[in-house]
C-alpha cells in the first residue's frame, strides 16, 4: 500500500541509483545501466505492471513498464527518464559522487539532478499508482533508459528507431524544469519546450614538421591552434532573439527596466552583468550558438616541431541554424586562421521544439498550482540535449519538467548540472513524485 507521503521511497531508490555509479564516458563499453534497471525493475515488481527489459549493447539496459489505457482514443503519456551520469572528480568534491549521502534533508551524489532524481520519482510514482489500482483512459508508459549522457545510441534513440510500440505516446515528459523562479507577479516555473542543437566536430590544424631545437618562425601546429582555441573562446557569435526566448521574458513580469534590455540584440550582452553569474551564462547560452573548445590532441614526441594538432569543440546551435550555418560562423571566428583549420569529423543534431497549445501544458498550468499557489508556467528553451529530441523527430510533444522546492536557487541548480557537489533535497523528490501522479490523473483518467 502507498502512503501519503513518499519521501523515504524515494530518497532510498535515488540512493541506490546513485551508489550503482552508471558513469558514461561515451565508450559503449562504459554505462552499466543494467545495475540501475536491476534496481528499478525490483522495485516495480509485484504491482501488475508490465515491465520490459532490452539490453541493445552489453551492460546497456533499458527498462519500459506501462499501465495500459481503456480508451485507444485517449491521450498517452511517457515518462521518461534515464540512468546513467557523467564522470565525477572525486578530489574536487566534499562528499563520496557516489556515497548517495543523505546530510541535512540533502541526496549528494553524482546524477542527484541530472537525473537520477527524476528517474527515482517517476518509478515511485508508477508504483504508487500502480498499487492503489489506477485505471486510466489512456496509457501510462515510464522508461529509464541508457546512454542519455552520450548520444542516446543505447538508450532513446534505438527504442524510437527498433522498438517503437514500447515507447512512442502522444506526449513525453523528460528533464528538466519546473525550478521556481521568483518575478514581480509570483512563482514561475519554466517548461522545457525546446532544445538547442549539438554540433561536435574536431578541428585539425596543421603546421610544419621540424627540430625543437630550431622553433625561430617555425610552422607550429601547437601554437597555431592555441591561437585557434583563443579566437573561439572569445568569438562574439550574433544575439538571436528568438520566439522562444521572447515568449519566456514576456511571461516573467519582470518589468521593462529588466526585459527592454534582453529584448534588444545591441543591449542584450550589457545587461547581463546585472544578472547572477550562473543566470547570465543561461541566458547567454539560450540566444547565441555557443563555441567551447573542450579537448586538444597533438604532437609527437618533446622535440618535433608537432605538424597536427586536433581541437575538439562542444558547438551548440539554435533553433533553424544547419551545419551550413556553423561552418560559416567557424570561418568567421578564425579569420586568416580559417585556412590552416579543417573539420574532419561532425555530429550535427539540430534544435528541436515542442508548441505550448497542447493538453499536456495545460495539464502542468493546472496541477502546479496546487503545489505552488498563483504560480505560472512559462515556456523555456534547455542549452543542453536530452532525450526529448529523438522523440519530437519522430512526431510527439515532449517538454521537460519536475517540480522543485525553493531550498535551492536555479543558480545552485545549474552549478550542479555535471559539476562538483551535486545533491537535491528530499523536499523536491517529494514534489515530483506527488506531481507526476497528479498530472497522469489528470491528464489520462
Amino acid at each position: 500500500m502507498t502512503t501519503d507521503d513518499p519521501s523515504a521511497e524515494v530518497t532510498d531508490l535515488l540512493q541506490h541509483l546513485i551508489r550503482n555509479a552508471c558513469v558514461n564516458d561515451g565508450h559503449v563499453a562504459s554505462g552499466g545501466e543494467v545495475r540501475s534497471v536491476d534496481v528499478l525493475r525490483q522495485h516495480l515488481e509485484g504491482t501488475g505492471l508490465d515491465l520490459e527489459v532490452s539490453e541493445p549493447a552489453p551492460g546497456r539496459a533499458n527498462l519500459v513498464a506501462r499501465i495500459e489505457g481503456s480508451d485507444p482514443s485517449a491521450p498517452s503519456l511517457l515518462l521518461l527518464g534515464h540512468t546513467d551520469v557523467v564522470p565525477a572528480n572525486a578530489d574536487r568534491w566534499q562528499r563520496d559522487p557516489f556515497g548517495g549521502e543523505l546530510v541535512d534533508g540533502e541526496v549528494w551524489g553524482r546524477g542527484a539532478v541530472d537525473m537520477l532524481n527524476l528517474t527515482a520519482s517517476m518509478a515511485v510514482a508508477l508504483r504508487r499508482l500502480a498499487d492503489r489500482g489506477f485505471r486510466p483512459k489512456g496509457t501510462l508508459i515510464y522508461a529509464a533508459v541508457a546512454d542519455e549522457e552520450s548520444l542516446g545510441t543505447w538508450g532513446a534513440d534505438h527504442l524510437v528507431q527498433n522498438e517503437p510500440d514500447a515507447v512512442l505516446a502522444d506526449y513525453v515528459i523528460t528533464e528538466a524544469g519546473g525550478f521556481p523562479l521568483p518575478s514581480p507577479t509570483g512563482i514561475k516555473l519554466p517548461v522545457i519546450v525546446g532544445e538547442k542543437g549539438s554540433y561536435w566536430c574536431t578541428l585539425r590544424v596543421k603546421g610544419t614538421p621540424g627540430h625543437a631545437s630550431q622553433p625561430y618562425r617555425t610552422d607550429n601546429a601547437v601554437v597555431t591552434a592555441a591561437e585557434v582555441v583563443r579566437r573561439l573562446a572569445e568569438f562574439q557569435p550574433p544575439t538571436v532573439l528568438h520566439d522562444v526566448w521572447r515568449r519566456f521574458l514576456g511571461s516573467m513580469g519582470y518589468g521593462e527596466a529588466v526585459t527592454a534590455p534582453l529584448l534588444d540584440e545591441s543591449t542584450f550582452l550589457g545587461a547581463l552583468d546585472a544578472l547572477p553569474l550562473a543566470l547570465a551564462r543561461e541566458f547567454h547560452a539560450c540566444v547565441h550558438t555557443t563555441f567551447a573548445p573542450t579537448i586538444v590532441h597533438g604532437g609527437t614526441k618533446t622535440n618535433v616541431i608537432p605538424d597536427s594538432v586536433d581541437v575538439e569543440v562542444d558547438i551548440r546551435t539554435l533553433p533553424g541554424q544547419v551545419g551550413a550555418d556553423v561552418r560559416r560562423l567557424l570561418d568567421l571566428s578564425l579569420g586568416d586562421l580559417a585556412a590552416k583549420v579543417e573539420i574532419v569529423s561532425a555530429t550535427d543534431d539540430p534544435s528541436t521544439a515542442s508548441p505550448v497549445e497542447t493538453p499536456l501544458w495545460d495539464t502542468i498550468a493546472r496541477v502546479t498550482t496546487g503545489f505552488y499557489p498563483g504560480s505560472s508556467i512559462v515556456p523555456f528553451l534547455t542549452v543542453g540535449a536530452t532525450d526529448a529530441r529523438f522523440f519530437r523527430r519522430a512526431g510527439q510533444t515532449a517538454y521537460g519538467f519536475g517540480l522543485f522546492s525553493e531550498r535551492l536557487t536555479i543558480e545552485d541548480y545549474g552549478a550542479m548540472f555535471h559539476g562538483d557537489d551535486e545533491r537535491v533535497d528530499v523536499e523536491s523528490l517529494r514534489l515530483s513524485t506527488l506531481m507526476w501522479e497528479a498530472v497522469a490523473e489528470d491528464l489520462l483518467a
